[in-house]
């Protein structure tokens, strides 16, 4: 698999700049391939002024060798040299080469064309910009008031029902799903990735709802008219042993976790709202709970720490599910900074949440958004 096979001509190259901490370079990318990573990084496409940290180059076929062995069933293969990931988003068909040796370091991965988004791709940047002294944290961010404000917690805890509170009223957009913190923890970093919004993430700012476009708001009303029918039809009793409802009941999870859509930062709050960067002043840590109220009470910055170290692990989960493959297959190849990960964010955690004005947020979920904002905004004052 070291040798590549593309009919095309060049298309040259691409370049995006995330802060200055790290620099991709896209080469041979046709305008799908670049849509494909807009997607995923959100609008931060700018030419270089140094040399990158990540390459990525597309090519038309990967050749493979006679000596292809498989892991799993159209999950990852591998050759005496080169590694590949075979499936990417939603279990789509993919053919990516990823060195997981370099990875943090300058490196490159190959891809072919056709790919609904690069797998790996966030997680290869969050260890690039870890081993420069960043830390990427799971978290959301806004400036209110002149306050820079991060918000963190474990996946699906109210981070981005936070964000949508503060912005509809007038806050500015730093980042949501992964924030930058500089090593001395004075200043926050974000990527304007397109944000997930719920359904009933609209129903409580039908402000926003208009923002969506047509296809996709009529996706989202036939989905929440089918899944009614079913919750009506499960829920009733009727016919409970048939198959049908113990099919409907098995479908229902995967229907409910398709009512969202995916929305631009600047085409939800406006280009003048998105300020990417700003300084850390005050760190919220949100979890929901079974009390209907929200509560609001002052936390130890350093536990946030201790406890997010586990959630940024089970964040990193698919990718080192990848990477214990990646040594499967090549016991000689490690990376050390793959495995030191932990006690390396364990430490920056500790660093840059340190003296930090700290508050552990409770809710009800789902939380009725406007509420969130009712209950937080006096501490900004």
């Amino acid at each position: 698999m070291s040798s590549h096979q593309d009919n095309r001509q060049d298309l040259g190259k691409t370049e995006f700049d995330l802060h200055g901490i790290v620099g991709i370079r896209v080469l041979n990318a046709c305008d799908a391939d670049i849509r494909v990573l807009v997607r995923q990084l959100g609008p931060i496409q700018q030419s270089l002024t140094r040399e990158p940290d990540i390459i990525i180059r597309f090519l038309d076929r990967l050749t493979e060798s006679s000596r292809l062995m498989y892991l799993g069933v159209n999950d990852v293969a591998f050759d005496d040299q080169e590694f590949l990931i075979l499936q990417g988003k939603h279990k789509s068909r993919a053919r990516v080469q990823i060195p997981f040796e370099h990875l943090g370091q300058q490196c490159t991965i190959c891809c072919e064309r056709g790919l609904l988004a690069i797998p790996l791709l966030i997680p290869i940047i969050n260890l690039t910009a870890l081993n420069k002294g960043m830390l990427p944290l799971h978290a959301s961010a806004f400036i209110y008031k002149g306050i820079g404000a991060l918000v963190t917690g474990w996946a699906k805890g109210g981070k981005t029902e936070t964000l949508l509170a503060f912005m509809a009223n007038g806050a500015q957009y730093v980042g949501d799903e992964w924030v930058y913190l500089s090593a001395d923890g004075t200043q926050m970093y974000g990527i304007p990735e397109p944000i997930r919004v719920w359904d009933w993430h609209l129903q409580d700012l039908p402000e926003y709802r208009a923002l969506v476009g047509l296809k996709d708001r009529a996706r989202l009303r036939g989905l929440s008219l089918l899944v009614n029918s079913m919750e009506l039809a499960v829920s009733s009793g009727i016919g409970s042993g048939s198959t049908t409802i113990k099919l409907m009941t098995r479908l229902l999870p995967l229907m409910r976790n398709q009512l969202y859509v995916h929305l631009p930062p600047h085409k939800v709050f406006g280009s003048d709202k998105n300020a990417l960067q700003y300084k850390f002043d005050k760190v919220f840590f949100v979890n929901s709970h079974v009390s209907p109220e929200i509560t609001i009470d002052p936390i130890d910055s350093q536990l946030i720490a201790e406890r997010m170290v586990f959630s940024l692990i089970e964040e990193r989960l698919d990718f080192i599910s990848a990477y214990l493959k990646y040594r499967f297959a090549f016991p000689d190849r490690k990376n050390g900074l793959i495995e030191n990960a932990e006690e390396i964010q364990r430490k920056a955690l500790k660093r840059v949440l340190q003296g930090k004005e700290a508050y552990a947020v409770g809710h009800p979920y789902p939380v009725y958004i406007p509420a969130l904002f009712e209950a937080l905004e006096p501490i900004f004052n």
